[in-house]
Parts: C-alpha cells; structure tokens; sequence
C-alpha cells in the first residue's frame, strides 16, 4: 500500500514540476491563435465602416460607432471631452450643426490588439478633412486610439483617444 501511495505521489510531483518549467506564451492564454486572428479581422472591417460611415453621413455617424453606456468615454490631446455617453451625443450633435463635410482614413499602420473574444484594443494614425458650415478647410493627421467592443453581434467604441499632431516648424 505504501509503496502505491509513493508511485502516485512522485506521479503528481513530477507532473507538477514539468509544468511549472514550460516556457511562458507571449500570447494571452483565454484565447486560441485562430479566434485571435477572427477577432482581428473582423474588428478591422468594423474600423472600414467607420470610416465610410463618418466620410458618408458626417459626424452624426460617430453616434452608432460609440457605445451607448456609461462606461464610454473620449479624450482628444490630452483632454476628457466627453466623460460619457450623453456628452458625446450632446458633442456629436453640436459638430454635426457645425461640420458641412468630413472625410476620415486611417493610415496604413492600423493595429489591432484582440483582448478577448469581444474585446480589442486599436489603434493607428488618422488623416481627416473638416468643412465648416461657413467653408473652412481643417485638414488635420495624428494618431488614435480605442477600445472596441462587440456587443449585441456588432462592434462599437467602449472609449476613443485622438491626438493630433503638433505643427511642425517652417
């Protein structure tokens, strides 16, 4: 008997011992290579939408991209400026009397980080046009940044960060 419970105890050590020596993964370990590559596809076509949807309808569109939750918020250059989801309706219905056209793109260097199965986190530099109601032209490139979640089966915007860059010296 004793010698069965030893056999089972060097078992289970040795098991133990082999798998505390694995190499740790870079990747996250709640989700599979092939989900993770899904996840990234998909949300990158949500970010093409977006910005056929903004250049499109104008800034009115931001409003189905965001979520509408407490949890949403928005910062441009450093600044909250929409602390929640009733700002930003309030915000993008102000830019929308103020904005006669806008043309967004995202550039090349598009990221795509899949957190988990209906999480990401995105991020790339960003070139956009504005005109005002009253015909200014605001051509205006920097980076952002977001999270994006799919609730409900689509993708929305859990929180968004714009920067814009500073003017280079002429």
């Amino acid at each position: 008997m004793r010698t069965w419970q030893c056999t089972v105890l060097l078992a289970i050590l040795t098991f133990v011992g082999v798998d505390a020596h694995r190499a740790p993964s870079d990747e996250p370990q709640f989700m599979t290579a092939a989900y993770a590559a899904a996840v990234d596809t998909d949300v990158r076509a949500f970010m093409s939408v977006v910005v056929h949807d903004v250049t499109q309808d104008g800034p009115i569109a931001w409003r189905k991209h965001f979520a509408d939750t407490p949890t949403f918020f928005m910062a441009v250059d450093g600044h909250l400026v929409f602390p929640n989801s009733a700002a930003a309706t309030a915000g993008i219905e102000g830019a929308a009397a103020a904005i006669k056209h806008i043309e967004l793109r995202w550039g090349d260097d598009l990221r795509v980080d899949p957190l988990a199965e209906n999480l990401a986190v995105v991020a790339a530099s960003y070139h956009e046009v504005r005109v005002d109601v009253g015909g200014k032209r605001v051509d205006e490139e920097g980076f952002f940044t977001g999270t994006v979640e799919k609730r409900d089966g689509r993708w929305q915007f859990r929180n968004a960060h714009w920067s814009a860059a500073a003017p280079t010296a002429k």
